[in-house]
């Protein structure tokens, strides 16, 4: 019964871990961003609203980036308070290793962020230094313009300053019209995506305003923005605090300053993009160097606004140094620039990947040897206690095994003995010792005048037979036995002064 109870036990446990991991810290496995608050995904006349971005089999970065809620490494300090992010990635910018996260691929919306992606269009694409006129449709974008006017004169690079440090959305429209136009721009950009790894995510405009099926995560803009950093057109300009722009017609020129507060006031700091939508909230990328590491922050849906977003993103920051500084073991790897989007192929830099648990997506080949000091937990939140019940089970199970074979082995050494017995005596009543000393003092063998009750025979001593053979069943008085034959009368030697009379079976009744 008890081994019965611990095998449901751990049956349900077993059961229970994708479910755990799914819902851990109140994070659900999200497969879309949340609904719309506002009607900008609502498809025009005509089209259909497109499926979610297919979730992947295989998660990208390892088996933790499957988790949602916090995947901190072994040992890790407490996380600042009142993070107001609902997902994160702290990853080396250098190794590629994911230092800490939380739920890393749920389905979120980018806003300005996206336009990293763009730029690594452009930067593969253009040269900075083609000039390009700009239109009325560039000035008529929504959302945050930089200033663009029909007829003004610009370079590639200068919209490429626009986009990045003020976000600018008439930037973005013109640079997609220099690589083919708003849908082969769209088209280029997810195509792009693919090629990295970034399998959650799906853009649907170039400047990163909400449309339908617009989609990505904090770890898909993590391969991003580490692509970007490792191309030196694109990690300059976002280092780049402010530029002299163009005006147009009788407008003048005016300077262009970067919208991104912590290049400005962290130390080390290297530059990133941050985005506001409505249906997105707060997103945000940074990236800074210290002691001779360089790491990333991507954060996505934010509800700390101004201040507290600043506040939350230096904090995070320095909890990544923290790690680093610790040789904290990394919870996950970004991709490598070369992977397709049917599979992550980690680069040499990249960490061990170890088979991942249920969650975001499914298992994943080991294709690494694990390091020591890189290698992944494959515990996650709840794996330790899983694992010890586990373990806790098959004590039980063994001890209780091993408990039944002592038990068996106890009664076979109990028949053995019985078997083997010898024979048990008893002493004779007084009664019956006179009648028998009267017997053995008849003349000629005569039967003496008292004898045995009812003219039953005398008893005889022989050996207790073995349980079930037929010479063990009880003496029935006038009918002759069938197993040994009596003693033969006559006079018995007195032996001893106190004869002994057979237990058992023998004695009549």
């Amino acid at each position: 019964m008890v081994v019965r109870i611990v095998c449901a036990l751990a049956t349900a446990a077993l059961i229970a871990i994708p479910a755990t991991l799914a819902h851990a810290d109140g994070c659900p496995d999200q497969v879309a961003p949340p609904p719309a608050v506002d009607a900008s995904e609502v498809p025009s006349p005509g089209q259909v609203a497109p499926t979610p971005v297919p979730e992947p089999k295989v998660p990208a970065g390892g088996p933790r980036m499957a988790e949602c809620g916090y995947v901190l490494p072994a040992g890790a300090p407490p996380l600042p308070t009142d993070l107001g992010y609902a997902s994160w990635v702290l990853s080396d910018l250098d190794t590629g290793a994911v230092l800490a996260a939380r739920d890393p691929h749920a389905r979120e919306r980018p806003a300005s962020v996206i336009k990293l992606l763009l730029a690594q269009v452009v930067a593969r694409e253009l040269n900075p230094s083609t000039p390009v006129v700009g239109t009325a449709g560039d000035a008529n974008q929504d959302g945050s313009r930089v200033g663009i006017g029909p007829g003004g004169q610009y370079t590639v690079g200068l919209l490429l300053d626009a986009l990045l440090l003020a976000s600018g959305n008439d930037a973005a429209h013109a640079l997609a019209v220099q690589v083919g136009g708003m849908t082969a721009a769209v088209d280029k950009m997810n195509a792009l995506a693919a090629q990295l790894g970034a399998r959650d995510t799906r853009t649907a405009t170039p400047s990163g305003l909400d449309g339908p099926g617009m989609s990505t995560s904090a770890y898909d803009l993590s391969v991003i923005f580490r692509e970007d950093m490792a191309t030196p057109l694109v990690a300059q300009t976002v280092h780049t605090e402010q530029v002299p722009f163009p005006g147009y017609g009788t407008k003048p020129g005016f300077m262009v300053n970067n919208d991104n507060l912590l290049l400005r006031t962290y130390p080390g700091d290297l530059g990133g993009k941050n985005g506001y939508t409505d249906d997105a909230q707060e997103t945000y990328a940074n990236a800074a160097e210290r002691d001779g590491h360089r790491i990333a922050l991507v954060m996505m849906r934010g509800t700390n606004r101004l201040a507290g977003k600043w506040q939350n993103a230096r904090e995070l920051m320095d909890y990544g140094f923290a790690l680093v500084d610790a040789h904290a073991a990394p919870v996950g790897f970004l991709v490598g620039p070369n992977a397709a989007a049917g599979g992550a192929t980690p680069t040499a830099n990249n960490v061990a990947k170890q088979t991942p648990t249920a969650g975001h997506g499914g298992a994943q080949v080991s294709t690494a040897p694990p390091s020591p000091q890189t290698s992944l937990s494959t515990f996650g939140n709840v794996g330790l206690p899983l694992t010890i019940l586990a373990v806790l089970a098959m004590a039980v199970i063994a001890m209780m095994y091993l408990r039944r074979q002592r038990a068996k082995k106890a009664r076979a050494v109990a028949a053995a003995r019985a078997a083997t017995a010898e024979t048990v005596r008893v002493p004779i009543p007084v009664e019956l010792r006179q009648r028998w000393a009267a017997r053995n003092n008849a003349p000629n063998g005569a039967q003496p005048t008292q004898s045995m009750p009812n003219g039953a025979p005398a008893p005889t001593t022989r050996q207790r037979p073995v349980n079930g053979h037929p010479a063990a069943r009880r003496a029935v008085p006038g009918v002759p036995r069938t197993g040994a034959p009596r003693p033969p009368a006559g006079p018995r030697p007195a032996t001893a002064p106190n004869p002994e009379w057979p237990s058992g079976p023998e004695w009549p009744r």
